[in-house]
């Protein structure tokens, strides 16, 4: 039987967010939330909106108003940029053939079987060994004798340009016109490899799908960072210089971009590639008037293991992905969690080359929610120089008392 969607909530109980060190243990269990509009109202905001108030205006005061929170954030997300998020398929069969597994893939009358290569976590054992996940290929040094898994995450949704949309097995199953950008299609199609890997379980596969991480680089780091965000049996996500429609925000783009910068903006975005859902193509010109802004990612990471890499490069925003991650690390803070969310902006090199003075600091976090060994560095490095009321002045008070921490 195929697992429960994380579609419309990514939801954790109380005592299911007081566990773990490998967080993708976690129930996906809804707590009771009040019921969410049909489809959310556009805003007029130019900072980052606020993560501790529902649209409603309620505040966030507990745990479980966070888990509900994230659940909406969520929504919005998918309402204004990403589309909509399947449910679980009706039906994932696995099975294995060396380093080969294969799924058959059933939603409605159609089906897809898809070949996804596994390399063998080394002395797994029965109970099986971690695993990263890598989005199109991975850019950063994954120790040696972990394991590895490859997506092809073109195979499963396009990005060779904005008339892609369509096309890819996710499309096949789900139908040409369905609302999902790519990167939000990835999400699922990965939820999909760990449906088969818990089917066939460690024994076989030699993987223990409780400790799975995901990277990718660029356009892949941006789908990296959905999948972490929209796929909450992954205990660590790792995106690689994503820049904006990744670890930057809209809004701090766009006003960079107004300043002279070389970056990218969600105009230029949607005009390049089939990321993003059709339905984003309303508000590009208007980022400041949709009720969220991509700092909502590591909010829905949260408050599982988040280490993400940035560089200085002017296209990718190196001002919008300190602002964004440094309010992503305010959220983890105020959930007691801070030291498992890293940012680190090391520049003075060329883009997915990842920098040796990072290492350590990467490693810390790959041990920590995948080896479950030792403690973060807690990373928050960048030269960017930001002033952070700017765009985080207008936010309610954070809860007061809520730890998440083991």
């Amino acid at each position: 039987m195929a697992p429960l969607s994380p579609a419309f909530a990514l939801a954790f109980t109380l005592s299911a967010l007081l566990l773990p060190v490998f967080a993708s243990t976690l129930p996906r269990q809804a707590t009771s939330c009040d019921a969410p509009p049909a489809t959310f109202s556009t805003v007029s905001d130019p900072g980052l909106p606020d993560p501790w108030k529902f649209t409603s205006g309620k505040p966030v005061t507990t745990a479980a108003d966070f888990t509900c929170r994230q659940s909406e954030m969520s929504r919005i997300m998918q309402q204004f940029e990403l589309g909509d998020l399947p449910p679980a398929p009706d039906s994932v069969t696995a099975t294995l053939s060396g380093s080969s597994m294969s799924l058959v893939i059933k939603v409605g009358s159609n089906s897809k079987t898809v070949s996804v290569s596994i390399t063998k976590p080394a002395s797994a054992g029965a109970a099986g060994g971690p695993a990263i996940i890598a989005v199109g290929g991975a850019s950063i040094p994954i120790p040696s004798g972990m394991g590895r898994i490859a997506f092809g995450n073109d195979a499963c949704a396009a990005q060779q340009n904005p008339n892609s949309h369509g096309s890819g097995w996710f499309f096949d199953l789900h139908g040409k016109t369905h609302s999902a950008g790519a990167t939000l299609a990835w999400a699922w199609c990965v939820g999909r490899i760990i449906d088969g890997l818990e089917q066939l379980g460690a024994a076989k596969t030699g993987v223990d799908p409780k400790r799975l991480g995901v990277t990718g680089c660029s356009r892949n780091g941006k789908g990296a960072f959905m999948v972490g965000a929209f796929e909450p049996r992954i205990a660590l996500t790792i995106p690689q210089e994503s820049g904006s429609g990744g670890a930057a925000s809209w809004r701090i783009s766009d006003s960079e971009f107004a300043k002279g910068k070389n970056i990218q903006t969600a105009h230029q975005i949607v005009r390049e590639n089939a990321w993003f859902s059709p339905r984003f193509t309303t508000y590009v010109n208007k980022t400041d008037t949709i009720p969220e802004d991509h700092h909502f990612l590591a909010a829905l990471v949260a408050p599982r293991g988040l280490f993400v890499i940035e560089n200085d490069i002017d296209w990718l925003g190196p001002v919008s992905t300190t602002v964004t991650m440094k309010a992503g690390r305010m959220i983890y803070d105020a959930l007691g969690v801070k030291a498992n969310m890293g940012f680190s902006l090391v520049g003075g090199h060329s883009h997915c080359s990842f920098p040796s003075a990072s290492s350590a600091d990467l490693t810390s976090y790959i041990n920590r929610f995948l080896g479950g060994t030792g403690k973060t560095n807690d990373v928050e490095t960048s030269k960017a120089t930001v002033v952070m009321d700017d765009w985080v002045k207008g936010w309610s008070p954070a809860p007061k008392g809520i730890n998440l921490a083991t």
